[in-house]
């Protein structure tokens, strides 16, 4: 469950990141309406893994997910360039987060 919630926050903040392009420096409501709620969201169920996930691969996850997957959506959405040092950014996260999986919950 602690892993769902962490997907769930991870749209959060992915949405409301997304959001924060459009509210023009926040003097758009709507969009500043979206990134708000979507970051109270995204902390509020983050907090909620925290009770079964530990902090550092929650933490790590949930900045890395969101990291490639903003950088992504940069592409998708708004043109943005991709450079081989991009690439290989959004990979090496993605390789950190496959590795902090695979290395097990020792305590």
């Amino acid at each position: 469950m602690g892993y769902l919630l962490l997907a769930g926050a991870i749209a959060a903040e992915v949405a409301a990141t997304t959001a924060m392009k459009y509210t023009e420096g926040f003097t758009r409501l709507w969009p500043s309406l979206v990134t708000s709620l979507g970051y109270v969201v995204s902390f509020a169920l983050l907090a909620q893994t925290l009770k079964t996930v530990q902090i550092g691969t929650a933490y790590a996850i949930w900045s890395g997910v969101g990291t490639a997957a903003i950088a992504v959506l940069g592409l998708l959405l708004f043109g943005e360039g991709l450079s081989p040092a991009k690439v290989a950014g959004i990979l090496l996260i993605i390789g950190g987060v496959a590795v902090l999986n695979l290395g097990g919950t020792a305590h």
